[in-house]
């Protein structure tokens, strides 16, 4: 990651938590602040690590990932700049359950944990837009759950698309087989033959090289009902709650 010092409080309005929280309560953290940008696996913490930082996306998208003993890696929820990483150590020090790792590059703003949390204390407002973040979190992970249970591959698979592709700038996505095994839980060898069902069906247009050109439109069909409502849900939560801070 590459650190740049010095923000303004304007180059927090990229993120919904920070946009949706007034100038003179921004002016707690704005002295602590840094902006960094992430490449595509940048790792920002490793489960285990204590957390320092906490990131507040700008661009791009960050996933949570699950080691399991046998040495496989399982993603559990994708986080982009509606989010912040790490925003549970507010409320006490914590270390980190999961590796969160940039599945589309990007930057944030870094805060350390110690001058959120006295702003936590400090602010309201703070408090509010931190808490509804973790409650939509809890939601995702929830949600996560049954879907990994119930819904198949194929329709897993167009959601993990989805998502991506609604935190990435370009019209394609980059993203490789490996990378589709962990969002999944799943072999590689599953994810061929899952991909070239989707490009059956339309849903990818191409697959080469890592990079992805897909039709949302029929992608939007084939996903499990998991993405429109996540996505209406925490749109309503936000739009209901953030306003209010």
């Amino acid at each position: 990651m590459r650190g740049i010092p010095a923000i303004s409080l304007q180059n927090g309005l990229g993120n919904r938590l920070l946009a949706a929280t007034p100038p003179a309560d921004l002016n707690l953290l704005a002295p602590y602040t840094q902006k960094t940008s992430f490449d595509l696996d940048t790792v920002l913490v490793r489960t285990g690590d204590e957390f320092k930082l906490v990131y507040f996306p700008l661009s791009g998208a960050i996933a949570f990932l699950v080691e399991m003993s046998d040495g496989r890696i399982v993603a559990s929820t994708l986080m982009g700049s509606e989010g912040a990483v790490g925003a549970l150590s507010v409320l006490s020090p914590s270390r980190s359950p999961v590796t969160a790792t940039a599945y589309v590059l990007g930057a944030a703003l870094q805060v350390p944990v110690s001058q959120l949390q006295l702003a936590y204390e400090q602010s309201d407002t703070i408090r509010r837009v931190l808490r509804l973040h973790l409650r939509t979190q809890l939601l995702q992970l929830n949600n996560a759950a049954a879907c990994n249970a119930v819904h198949p591959v194929e329709c897993r698979m167009a959601r993990w698309l989805l998502e991506i592709h609604d935190h990435t700038a370009e019209s394609g996505i980059q993203l490789t087989h490996e990378a589709l095994a962990q969002l999944l839980g799943v072999r590689r060898t599953t994810v061929t033959l899952t991909m070239g069902r989707l490009q059956a069906a339309g849903g990818v247009l191409s697959d080469r090289r890592g990079m992805l050109d897909i039709d949302r439109r029929r992608l939007e069909k084939i996903a499990c009902e998991c993405y429109a409502v996540m996505r209406h849900r925490i749109k309503r939560m936000y739009d209901k709650e953030l306003v209010a801070a």
